[in-house]
C-alpha cells in the first residue's frame, strides 16, 4: 500500500500512480490510502488503483483500526510512505501490526536533523529509507537516527515510451506556433512548477545577456508550468516573473505556455531544456528531458550533475546568468551539437533511469533481497 496523505501536487504526488501500472505489469497487487477528493486519490483511480480514502490526516490516525482492518482483508504486508507527515500513521500501523514492513522514500531531500525522540520512534520502525540521489543520501546519512545500511539509494525512473518522438514535420511546426516560436527560431524551454527555487529568473537573466553573447542568434523562450494556484504554481511569483519579462525588455520574446498535459510532446518542439533548479532533490525534469532526445542544460547543484554527464548536457551554475547565456549560445549556434548531446542523454536514460528498471529494484526491496 503506498500512503501519500497530501492534497497538493508535485513530483512526489504523482509517483504513486507513475509506478503503480508497472507494479502491476511485474505481478504485484497494488494499493493506496490518500485524502479522500486529492489530486493523489483521482491519479490513483486512474492508474487503475481505486485508493482507500481519509478526510484527513487527523481522521487517518483516529481511523487506524479502519485501515489495519483493509490491510488484513486484502493481505497487505509492505506499507511505503511518501511524505515525512505520512510516517505518524505508518509507523503506527507497523507498532500495531509488526509483520508489516514500513518503507520511506524522502523525495524532498531533508534539510534539519530528525533525531528527536518522536523520530527516533517512527524511523526505527522503517525497514529501508530510500534516497533519490546520492546528494540526497548524504544528507539523510546525517540527518536522520537509521544506520547507513537502511539508507539506499534508489533513482527514480519514468515510463520511456511516451517521450519518443511521435509527430511529423508538419504537426511539430504547428505546435511550435501554438508557443509563439517561429520556423528560424531556436526554441529555449524551462518546464517545471512556477515556484521560487527553480531559477526562472536567473533564466530569464540568462536570456538577456543572451540578446548580448549571441547577437545573431535567433530564439525565443518558453516557459512550461501552471499558472494558477490549483495548478501547483506560485501565483504572486508568476505575477513577478512576467513584471521581470517586462524590466529585461523580453517580451514577445518569452511565453508562458500555461501548465501542459502533453509535455512530452512540448519536448519536440523544443531545441535546448533548461533546468536551473537551486537544489534539486533528484531532477525529473532532466530525465524527462533525456528521454527525450534534447540537449539539456542543467544547473550545477544538488542531484542535477549526477544525472547529466558531459556528453549528453551542460551545467551551469545556478546563481550565474552570465554561464546560462553561454551555455545557451554554445548549444543555440550548433544544431549538431545539439542533436549529438541528445542521442546521447536518451541513450543514458534508457540505461538508468527507466521505471521497469527501477520498480524492479524496488520489488526487490519490499521482498527483502
Amino acid at each position: 500500500m503506498h500512503i501519500c496523505l497530501s492534497d497538493g501536487w508535485g513530483g512526489l504526488e504523482m509517483y504513486p500512480a507513475r509506478i503503480i501500472p508497472e507494479l502491476q505489469r511485474q505481478g504485484w497487487e497494488a494499493h493506496g490510502l490518500a485524502l479522500a477528493g486529492s489530486r493523489v486519490a483521482e491519479s490513483l483511480a486512474a492508474a487503475g488503483c481505486e485508493p482507500l480514502t481519509v478526510v484527513s490526516r487527523g481522521r487517518a490516525l483516529l481511523q487506524v483500526g479502519r485501515v489495519l482492518a483493509y490491510l488484513k482483508r486484502h493481505g497487505i504486508d509492505v506499507l511505503h510512505c511518501h511524505k515525512s507527515s505520512d510516517l505518524r500513521l505508518g509507523a503506527l500501523l507497523v507498532t500495531l501490526q509488526p509483520r508489516l514492513k514500513l518503507f520511506y522514500t524522502d523525495h524532498m531531500g531533508v534539510t534539519r536533523p530528525k533525531k528527536d525522540l518522536y523520530h527516533r520512534w517512527a524511523y526505527g520502525r522503517v525497514t529501508r529509507l530510500f534516497a533519490i540521489s546520492e546528494a540526497t543520501r548524504r544528507r539523510n546519512l546525517k540527518a536522520f537516527p537509521l544506520p547507513a545500511a537502511r539508507i539506499h539509494r534508489l533513482y527514480l525512473g519514468i515510463d520511456l515510451a511516451p517521450y519518443a518522438p511521435q509527430l511529423d514535420r508538419a504537426s511539430r511546426e504547428l505546435l511550435r506556433r501554438e508557443l509563439d516560436v517561429a520556423p528560424d527560431q531556436v526554441a529555449i524551454g524551462l518546464p517545471g512548477r512556477l515556484t521560487d527555487g527553480k531559477g526562472h529568473e536567473v533564466w530569464l537573466e540568462g536570456l538577456a545577456r543572451l540578446r548580448e553573447r549571441a547577437p545573431g542568434l535567433a530564439w525565443h523562450g518558453v516557459l512550461i508550468g501552471g499558472l494558477t494556484a490549483s495548478e501547483g504554481s506560485d501565483e504572486a511569483y508568476v505575477a513577478q516573473l512576467r513584471k521581470r519579462v517586462a524590466a529585461l525588455g523580453l517580451e514577445g520574446r518569452v511565453t508562458f505556455a500555461g501548465y501542459r498535459p502533453d509535455l512530452p510532446r512540448l519536448f519536440e518542439a523544443l531545441d535546448i531544456v533548461c533546468v536551473p533548479s537551486r537544489n534539486e532533490a533528484f531532477g525529473l525534469t532532466v530525465v524527462e528531458a533525456m528521454a527525450a532526445g534534447k540537449a539539456v542544460v542543467g544547473a550545477d547543484s544538488g542531484a542535477i550533475p549526477e544525472l547529466l554527464e558531459a556528453d549528453c548536457g551542460r551545467l551551469a551554475a545556478p546563481e550565474e546568468p552570465q554561464a546560462w547565456a553561454e551555455a545557451m549560445a554554445e548549444l543555440g549556434q550548433d544544431a549538431a551539437l545539439r542533436r549529438r548531446l541528445g542521442q546521447a542523454a536518451r541513450c543514458r536514460a534508457e540505461r538508468h533511469f527507466a521505471v521497469a528498471a527501477h520498480v524492479r529494484a524496488l520489488t526487490e526491496e519490499y521482498a527483502g533481497a
